[in-house]
């Protein structure tokens, strides 16, 4: 039973994976055998990652990727297969906000809504779209959604809106492609203090315990927590497992 959640050279690709979530999926992937396509804008982060991938002994190649553009999308797709000769796995982990304001959406410029959509749904669309080209009969789609896609999310609506997107993007890729043996399945995770997620909710290192008392089990998440969330999902283990989203969330409803 153990074997059926290695993934011994299988080729995986981690988009958002500088640092953070995708930093922790990225590295979770290696440890358990896959060869690791990492990609974020920040040439210097996923140049760190892979070096540090491959230092731990795995194999690794990093493709600056700016995920919102199509075109980068397939280019990365492409240097992936170049690399390593296919993709077993895509994992669309960039998102979040670089909108430093929060506000109801009454208040909400179109061009922050659009900014929101684009890096929080459309980009996840276009990577499935690329990696769903490439893969055969056992591949698997990993999306990261969150939390917010299911509930209210005051000064946050573009970011929930478009994370329930992604969980609607999940179950309709996961319908269409399961005749070829793709599997598309999505995680939600609670709150892990990444440097994003302290920028977003604007906390300091001094508020983190109290969140984390909040939690049934007890404290706040880690990157790692996910990770290992998602080695299950992309590994034989879930071979009949496909269109969940899975909520990683320490207790959480």
């Amino acid at each position: 039973m153990i074997e059926r959640f290695g993934l011994d050279g299988r080729v995986c690709v981690v988009t958002g994976a500088g640092r953070g979530i995708g930093r922790g999926i990225a590295l979770g992937l290696a440890a358990a055998g896959a060869h690791v396509v990492v990609a974020a804008r920040r040439t210097r982060e996923i140049d760190a990652v892979a070096h540090e991938i491959e230092v731990l002994g795995g194999h690794a190649h990093a493709v600056t990727t700016d995920v919102r553009r199509e075109d980068d999308n397939e280019r990365l797709a492409a240097a992936a297969v170049d690399r390593f000769g296919r993709i077993d796995a895509w994992i669309s982990n960039a998102g979040g906000s670089d909108e430093p304001v929060r506000r109801n959406l009454a208040d909400t410029p179109l061009a922050s809504w659009d900014a929101q959509v684009q890096l929080n749904l459309i980009a996840p669309f276009l990577g499935a779209r690329a990696a769903a080209a490439r893969l055969g009969s056992g591949g698997a789609i990993v999306m990261v959604s969150s939390m917010a896609a299911r509930r209210p999310s005051a000064n946050n609506g573009p970011y929930a809106a478009a994370k329930a997107g992604v969980n609607q993007l999940t179950a309709t890729r996961a319908a269409e492609l399961a005749p070829r043996g793709i599997r598309v399945s999505a995680v939600a995770p609670g709150p892990v203090p990444t440097e994003v997620f302290m920028e977003a909710l604007r906390l300091s290192p001094d508020q983190l315990p109290a969140i984390g008392a909040t939690i049934p089990l007890g404290r706040l998440g880690e990157p790692d927590d996910v990770a290992a969330a998602v080695v299950y999902l992309v590994s034989p283990a879930a071979a009949w497992v496909t269109g969940q989203v899975l909520t990683v969330a320490g207790g959480l409803p």
